[in-house]
Formats: structure tokens, C-alpha cells, sequence
């Protein structure tokens, strides 16, 4: 798996991808909030990186293996709007827009913490 190191972090801030989103697919630090899995888990898709989206994924609605597209080229993220998900909080939902070569996905996504750590439950797509 290729990693970016000096590049913005593919999830949209101006953080190097092995300081923002590369922290938490390392395991070295988990993602504090909702938005924040979120944009990690868009940076997994992005390298690729099966294991944290597995990892990340609610227990109860993880599929046994992710398929990647290969002609799949992931261009941004934007988060559109986020509803609960911080500290304070166990559910929270991200709406965003993930743009790719050829179109983009809108979708809002569900969040819960299991063992205090957030993982991705499901989403509905709104386009």
C-alpha cells in the first residue's frame, strides 16, 4: 500500500496524510469524533487500506471484505454537515460529498461508539 508523506491528507485538510488520517489507520491514535472517522475512513478508501475500514465498521453491519473498484480514482471530500458525534455524544450522523474521477457520492452517514472508540453503522445515499 502506497503512502502519501508529504501531501496535504486526501481527506481534505492541510495536515500531512501520515500526521491527519495516517495516525489513526496506524493505530496510533483513534479518531475523536465522527467527522474525524469519517474523513479517515474516506483516506482508507482513498490508499486503499481494507483493514481500518473493517476495523471501523459497526460490528453488526461489517461486511466480511471490502471491494475496492480498481479504475476507482477518489478526487476529494467535502463534509457537508454533521450532527452530533463529538465527544459529549454516542450516535452521530456526517453528511458529505465524496467526488471522484467521473461523478461524486453524497451521503449521510451513521456513526455510533462501541467500547468508546466511533465506527461507521450505514448511510443513506441522497442523490
Amino acid at each position: 500500500m502506497a503512502r502519501m508523506t508529504t501531501r496535504s491528507c486526501p481527506c481534505g485538510l492541510p495536515e500531512a496524510y501520515e500526521s491527519c488520517c495516517g495516525r489513526h489507520h496506524r493505530g496510533a491514535a483513534p479518531a475523536p469524533t465522527a467527522e474525524a472517522l469519517m474523513r479517515s475512513r474516506y483516506s482508507a478508501f482513498v490508499e486503499r487500506d481494507e483493514a481500518y475500514l473493517l476495523r471501523t465498521w459497526h460490528p453488526r453491519t461489517r461486511p466480511a471484505r471490502v471491494d475496492f473498484d480498481p479504475g476507482m480514482r477518489w478526487t476529494g471530500l467535502e463534509i457537508l454537515e454533521t450532527g452530533g458525534g463529538s465527544a459529549f455524544h454516542t450516535t452521530g450522523t456526517v453528511t458529505f460529498r465524496a467526488s471522484f474521477r467521473g461523478g461524486s457520492l453524497h451521503e449521510r452517514s451513521r456513526f455510533e461508539r462501541v467500547d468508546g472508540a466511533w465506527v461507521y453503522v450505514d448511510g443513506d445515499f441522497l442523490d
